[in-house]
């Protein structure tokens, strides 16, 4: 019997064979492809903790690229724990928030975390790019209409898409376009989304403007505050508080894998919404439930976000020093004091070389290219971490003043 199974089995890899060498073909079709346009991206390995210095191929190098903003990947109370709710609850939740897996450490986390973006519900999710995919089209479907910022991240694009609703796309950050969209749109229902610290450039979205424009012609505005909770704000919840936004805004979205050195992501808003999202979010509902470590973890780092407000000041100074030595060398930087600097060198090519050049000075900052930055504004995207120290600063500057002929280099 067994030789007969054998024998079939044999027969059936032939097809399945001659199918997966044409899938490869095409693989490497797609691969040569983006190669020829110098946008093929490849994996490279960090030996490492995300700290200030991480280990490259064997290498302590300057990391300036890390979304580790307040250090907090590493800080002992937040490591003690996750290491002290995996000896208590286990590594994983084991099912689904609607199945088993809403255990109570997501319930209080949730909690606090209502009350650190001053809104009456929060509900955690995987990660940004599930909140986002699964809020967009909970809020917005057939006949309705978003309206989204051209600059917006991939997930807030994904999740226009997937919700079916008309999509108009505003220039960046320009108010009198979404004026003239949304006045022309006669949809049943209308959100406008927005990133508030814009991923790629660092600046901030004109929210007051937004927000002003979503009163009066009654839209639902989302903001996602990825890069921005954590790091902006009074009590670091976010650019909505820092400019008393927060009974404008409809839905706040903001990430814990960023400025609070974790995984995962919430919405917050009304009790309303986050009844309608738990049952109708499908990326929360078909999802197991983040990790009680994880959840542990991100309790801990609010904490100390809470408590130290001294590491969002060392990192806005840390921002400063940093652009203002980059463009006293003349490098290109967009105007502006946030974290995220991108130093913009235009040709793809020589943008990929700056990198690859700054590794060897010791400094690792990635290039940016087309399609997640426009045409001719490919870059290096530094990024600083409030426990940088001075010394640290001031090397990042040298090790891009010694590579500065290769930024200035026609390709």
């Amino acid at each position: 019997m067994f030789s007969g199974v054998s024998a079939a089995l044999t027969r059936a890899r032939g097809p399945f064979k001659r199918a997966s060498m044409r899938a490869d073909a095409f693989f490497e079709q797609e691969l040569a492809r983006r190669e020829a346009a110098g946008l093929r991206r490849e994996l490279r390995p960090v030996e490492s903790a995300q700290e200030t210095h991480v280990v490259v191929g064997g290498r302590s190098v300057l990391s300036l690229c890390s979304n580790n903003y307040l250090g907090l990947a590493t800080h002992p109370a937040v490591i003690e724990a996750a290491a002290r709710a995996a000896r208590d609850f286990g590594v994983g939740s084991g099912a689904s928030r609607l199945i088993s897996g809403s255990m109570r450490l997501h319930h209080d986390l949730e909690q606090r975390l209502a009350a650190f973006k001053g809104t009456a519900s929060c509900l955690l999710f995987s990660s940004g790019y599930h909140a986002n995919l699964g809020t967009i089209p909970a809020l917005v479907g057939e006949g309705d209409a978003v309206f989204s910022d051209a600059l917006n991240h991939a997930s807030l694009i994904d999740g226009c898409r997937l919700s079916r609703a008309a999509v108009h796309v505003y220039p960046h950050a320009d108010i009198g376009a979404l004026e003239q969209m949304l006045r022309r749109e006669a949809a049943r229902r209308r959100l406008i989304v927005t990133d508030s610290i814009f991923s790629m450039d660092g600046d901030a979205a004109p929210l007051r403007e937004i927000c002003a424009l979503g009163e009066r012609c009654e839209a639902m505005v989302m903001v996602d505050e990825a890069h921005a909770a954590g790091v902006l704000g009074p009590h670091g919840a976010g650019l909505v508080e820092a400019l008393g936004l927060t009974e404008q805004v409809a839905v706040q979205m903001g990430t814990l894998g960023k400025a609070f050195g974790c995984f995962g992501a919430y919405v917050a808003g009304s009790g309303a919404l986050i009844a309608h999202l738990i049952n109708s979010a499908r990326t929360f509902i078909y999802t197991t439930a983040l990790p009680p470590p994880v959840v542990a973890a991100a309790a801990a780092a609010l904490t100390v976000v809470e408590q130290e407000p001294e590491r969002r000041s060392a990192l806005h100074r840390n921002a400063v020093r940093l652009r203002d030595g980059l463009r006293a060398i003349g490098y290109r930087i967009p105007s502006g004091d946030r974290h995220i600097i991108p130093v913009v060198i235009g040709d793809t090519e020589a943008a990929m070389h700056v990198a690859d050049a700054l590794l060897q000075q010791g400094v690792l900052a990635r290039g940016i290219r087309p399609p997640t930055v426009p045409a001719d504004t490919a870059r290096v995207r530094a990024t600083v971490m409030a426990t940088h120290t001075d010394r640290d600063i001031q090397e990042a500057i040298e090790a891009f003043r010694c590579v500065r002929p290769i930024a200035r280099t026609p390709r």
